[in-house]
């Protein structure tokens, strides 16, 4: 039994439809208000109907639609500074983001630690973390545009002086619920961890004013300590975040997006939507005997300039929460196209998730489209212009910079021609528009089981629920049961992070789940190869030791309330507001 239809009209159609508004009205709705021609409109609305391209939810809810919400899923808070009104000046502009439906981040990195003097008033600072409780509270408060959680990203440098209260601040049950954590790790601190020194942490950030001396080893262990018990703190590679950088020469990166898969500089916005690559696997016209799989690569190049050209419409076709926001966007013109259906992909080929033959293929997969969505931006370029901050010396000028992973051909048209957006792909969680296109595998994830239990809250607002039996695409779809991410090793998790984020000039966001099995050094490991491996960053999931006391049924899911990209304690799945 498959209930996947009900769940879509009780869980997504609110979400994503005008009260009243069938499926093909909605996508009709987008493609009119995002399109630039008849052509363009036509291929648009059948590419949405089909499923084809998934646009992020906040673009399926306000495209063409009468309530005001914005079409941006992220944004990263202006730089706080460091007093009681720069503070107030944070706070109420990250509510003004939440009201209009955007997820927000923040780098708490810039406030005073914890006892530092405050000359003004001659007392002590109490420092960040006690102030990441208004912004806790303020999400609370505040619920999203159209039936949204809020959702936050807190961020600490590895030197600040209270990182170490930081790595602990969301071990007390029900404090920070509203915010995801993540720990910038620096390379000079990797530095340090190599050669087991010692390490200062200082405020203000980059000064030399240092406030303790600790072992590296011990801080590192104590990050790694918490997410193996709590799943939090992830860490961000910063400084690998800023080398990448296609624009390293006009922007600084102090944080991310509520799940990670968007570094972002103050003020920064960021449009997501993913490439649904179930609805590109084909069979060829069966004969008697056996139809050969594949991927319909034609189709998936055919889409992607009406992908970008539809996405980047969206920077002057939408309402922005704060004046900062939108010069932000339209100076560079980001969005984060990514690919969600990964794994069923994989299993309609007959490919085990993290075997060596799926990391080739998704090597192959991800070369295709990030070049086709440069090629895309670079036409469209020619068009409409460059985006207004491009400098064709300056992008194409850094040696470590992602542009420099392109072929040399599209180097030389960007040089030429310019190209209309900074950067172009980004791989999110998908959690919810993956629900809406049939239950598909979320983003790059594996699949969680092959069928669950999904409680839903009811419509009627007096807290009713009702519980349905969804199955996995593949499974309804095709009747393959693909592996499951418990039953992948660690290692191939790291592995297909660090292999996709190769192709995403932005970062990926994905958690990597483990058992007891994986012993407490290997577990350290993982961050390291994470590392090693260039991405962006890394999240993980020990999912024996989160759900011994709280399992009930090992496929069940619930909706939550109040939480930002949480990770159900009885799947693993990570979910975002999307």
């Amino acid at each position: 039994m498959n209930q996947i239809e009900e769940v879509k009209r009780l869980v997504c159609a609110p979400k994503y439809l005008e009260k009243g508004e069938s499926f093909k009205q909605g996508m009709a709705r987008i493609a009119h208000h995002l399109s630039d021609n008849t052509e363009h409109f036509n291929h648009t609305k059948e590419m949405l109907e089909e499923q084809r391209f998934l646009p992020a939810g906040r673009v399926q809810a306000s495209a063409g639609a009468t309530r005001v919400t914005t079409a941006f899923n992220c944004f990263v808070s202006p730089t706080i500074l460091d007093s009681m009104d720069g503070i107030m000046e944070a706070l109420a502009k990250a509510a003004q983001t939440m009201r209009l439906g955007g997820g927000d981040g923040f780098d708490f990195s810039t406030i005073r630690p914890s006892g530092a003097l405050i000359k003004s008033l001659g007392s002590t600072s109490s420092g960040p973390i006690s102030f990441m409780g208004m912004w806790d509270a303020m999400c609370a408060t505040i619920k999203s545009a159209g039936h949204r959680r809020g959702a936050m990203m807190g961020v600490m440098r590895i030197d600040h002086p209270d990182v170490e209260e930081f790595i602990t601040a969301k071990q007390d049950n029900g404090k920070l619920t509203n915010f995801n954590i993540s720990v910038a790790i620096t390379d000079k601190f990797m530095e340090a961890l190599r050669n087991d020194d010692n390490f200062d942490l200082v405020f203000p950030v980059g000064s030399d004013n240092v406030y303790k001396t600790v072992k590296a080893r011990a801080l590192w262990d104590k990050i790694m300590r918490n997410t193996w018990s709590y799943a939090e703190p992830g860490v961000l590679f910063i400084d690998t975040i800023n080398k990448k950088n296609n624009l390293y020469y006009c922007e600084t990166i102090a944080a991310t997006n509520p799940c990670g898969e968007q570094p972002l500089p103050p003020n920064g916005a960021c449009l997501l939507g993913s490439i649904n690559l179930v609805k590109y696997c084909k069979l060829t016209p069966p004969d008697l005997f056996s139809p050969t799989p594949y991927l319909d690569y034609d189709k998936i190049k055919e889409d992607i300039p009406h992908i970008i050209r539809m996405m980047d419409n969206i920077v002057d076709r939408t309402v922005y929460p704060l004046k900062e926001q939108e010069v932000e966007a339209k100076n560079k013109r980001r969005m984060g196209i990514g690919i969600t259906g990964l794994a069923n992909t994989l299993s309609f080929f007959g490919i085990r998730y993290g075997s060596p033959e799926s990391i080739s293929f998704t090597s192959s997969l991800m070369e295709v489209i990030r070049d086709e969505c440069y090629r895309a931006s670079i036409e469209l370029a020619k068009e409409k212009g460059p985006f207004p901050l491009f400098d064709a010396d300056k992008y194409l000028g850094s040696p470590d910079s992602f542009i420099q992973t392109l072929p040399d051909d599209i180097k030389g048209d960007v040089k030429e021609f310019g190209i209309r957006n900074s950067h172009l792909l980004s791989i999110a969680p998908t959690g919810t528009i993956s629900l809406w296109a049939g239950n598909v595998s979320s983003g790059i994830e594996p699949v969680f089981s092959h069928e669950q239990e999904r409680t839903v809250y009811m419509p009627d607002g007096n807290g009713a629920q009702q519980t349905f039996v969804i199955q996995d695409y593949a499974y309804s779809e095709w009747g393959i049961k693909g592996e499951l991410s418990d039953e992948i090793g660690a290692k191939a998790h790291i592995d297909m992070l660090t292999t996709v984020s190769r192709y995403v000039d932005s970062a990926c966001s994905k958690t990597c789940n483990v058992g007891d099995e994986v012993p407490f050094d290997d577990f350290k490991d993982l961050y390291l190869r994470a590392y090693e491996g260039g991405a962006s960053g890394c999240t993980t999931f020990n999912v024996s030791r989160l759900t011994k006391s709280v399992l009930k049924k090992v496929e069940t899911v619930k909706d939550k309330e109040g939480a930002a990209c949480y990770i159900d304690p009885e799947t693993g799945e990570r979910s975002c507001s999307d």
